[in-house]
């Protein structure tokens, strides 16, 4: 009754594991891709391509699912990124979401820990340059001020607008 063969439990478990540890920091940050389209989007990749593996035939190419993954992915990315004022934001955003999709992949081919492992890479990335920006004058420079200058009037505009 439980039997979801040939697709594996742990690699659905992983898939959602990897994804909701990513996808916990993002949404402890308040950004777009929070927990449930972060497991989703590991989830989604590792089942298309579980399933592009089962297919048989002499035209069958795993591969050309991978490009369409990644293809489909970056578009999924590019509906996160916005621009204002000047500045694009949403980026990293987007980058995380095509490094689920990279996750999923790795998790449909059998790398398990690696995939683990990877994730949280991905966390110390994300809180790490976080972390020096807030603490560091060389990392907040350029662009990365003209943003928290925006986010400022955003937060000012939104203030007044409750206050009439």
């Amino acid at each position: 009754m439980f039997s979801i063969e040939p697709y594996s439990w742990a690699s659905i478990a992983t898939a959602i594991f990897c994804g909701a540890i990513i996808g916990l920091e993002r949404q402890l940050r308040g950004k777009p891709v929070g927990i449930r389209t972060s497991a989703l989007i590991t989830l989604g990749t590792y089942l298309f391509l579980a399933t592009a593996f089962l297919l048989e035939g002499s035209t069958v190419d795993p591969s050309r699912v991978v490009g369409q993954v990644i293809t489909g992915v970056g578009f999924l990315g590019a509906g996160v990124m916005l621009a204002k004022d000047g500045v694009v934001m949403g980026v990293t955003s987007a980058a995380s979401i095509w490094v689920l999709a990279a996750i999923g992949v790795m998790i449909s081919t059998d790398h398990l820990a690696h995939a683990i492992k990877l994730s949280f890479v991905v966390v110390l990335i994300l809180w790490g340059v976080d972390f020096l920006e807030e603490n560091t004058k060389a990392f907040s420079r350029g662009v990365h001020s003209k943003v928290r200058s925006i986010r400022g009037r955003t937060k000012l505009h939104s203030e007044e607008e409750k206050q009439d």
